[in-house]
């Protein structure tokens, strides 16, 4: 038996849930898992299926050859065998990272992870010790486009799936951002913007925050502004320092870049425009 997830989006009508149930009824497939949702400001309909049958993803994605015009659908058909393939990209700030990698390690983000980019030598031990190939690809105002040529190649190569910024502290060209749209992840403090530039906890000590956030969405050409994926707060008080303050940050930032990969390689969040819908 193989087990595979569906995602589907398509226009809301009457009948979706019937023709892909009808699909895998006949191709022998037992639904284990279902969600469903109907947006009804944007007009489209939103469903993931995990389901188990004796067909590959091939066999049954074939399966949709008709449905997919009649419905308009963007299918998605993933055989849950083969584990998606992440490559993290980071600068000097380690703590995202670390907690990948144990998650990884541990097997509770199941993903293969061929390799780990990086602007900086910083982190090379850390991630050698994982057994991780590091890639260091440094990058300045006049290396930018053969870096990002590299960081192409290197893409192409190691047949990666997705990229997780885990505090990767360079922006992408929007070039770069439209050949990987809906497969880049990254993770910022929810100080932006109204903490912008440098020294974001600074800052907010400075005004005297009483929530620490953080925010994982996908990237677009528009910085910062992606579809949101997940967000994580703590509450603080007057008593923090700066130093305090980060160190909370830190914190969220793992949370809900964490959560947002894990959901991400498991085919849980669909695009919804500037939004996502996310099957938790």
């Amino acid at each position: 038996m193989h087990e595979h997830v569906l995602t589907i989006s398509c226009p809301d009508r009457i009948g979706i849930v019937h023709a892909v149930t009808g699909v895998l009824v006949s191709h022998q497939c037992t639904i284990l898992d279902s969600q469903q949702f109907s947006d009804r400001s944007s007009g489209r309909f939103f469903l993931r299926i995990h389901a188990a049958g004796p067909v590959t993803a091939v066999e049954l994605e074939a399966g949709f050859t008709d449905l997919v015009p009649e419905f308009g659908m963007h299918l998605e058909v993933h055989d849950l065998a083969v584990r998606p393939r992440m490559l993290v990209m980071v600068s000097r700030f380690g703590h995202c990272l670390n907690d990948l990698l144990y998650r990884w390690t541990s097997d509770h983000l199941r993903v293969d992870l061929p390799a780990v980019v990086s602007n900086h030598e910083d982190l090379r031990g850390l991630v050698e010790r994982y057994g991780v190939p590091y890639h260091y690809l440094p990058v300045t105002p006049d290396t930018k486009v053969e870096a990002e040529a590299a960081l192409i190649e290197l893409i192409g190569t190691l047949r990666v799936d997705f990229v997780v910024l885990a505090r990767y502290m360079q922006v992408l060209s929007d070039d770069l951002g439209k050949r990987l749209e809906g497969r880049v992840i990254n993770i910022h403090h929810s100080f932006l913007p109204s903490f912008a530039g440098a020294r974001p906890y600074h800052q907010a000590h400075l005004r005297g925050v009483k929530l620490i956030g953080a925010t994982a969405h996908y990237v677009t050409p528009t910085l910062d502004e992606g579809p949101i994926i997940e967000q994580e707060v703590a509450r603080v008080d007057h008593g923090y320092e700066p130093e305090q303050l980060a160190a909370v940050g830190r914190d969220v930032e793992c949370l809900a870049l964490a959560r947002a990969v894990h959901w991400h390689a498991e085919h849980r969040v669909l695009l919804n425009g500037t939004r996502t819908i996310v099957f938790r």
